[in-house]
């Protein structure tokens, strides 16, 4: 049981990541200037790898069903 809140939690951490990506992915569209496309590429980066991390903690929680 234990597991399954773990994965449910990893699922909306997952979706929140996503929407964040989203999100900055929309602002770097509207922004200007070569500092602000780096800030935002960096925080795009780092969301990217927040996400991967997180994929890689559902496959193996998945796996323990």
């Amino acid at each position: 049981m234990a597991d399954r809140a773990r994965l449910a939690e990893v699922d909306r951490r997952i979706g929140a990541v996503r929407e964040n990506i989203r999100v900055l992915t929309e602002q770097a569209a509207a922004y200007s200037g070569a500092a602000d496309e780096e800030r935002t590429a960096d925080r795009i980066a780092k969301q990217d790898a927040l996400l991967a991390t997180l994929l890689k903690e559902r496959e193996a929680l998945a796996g323990k069903d």
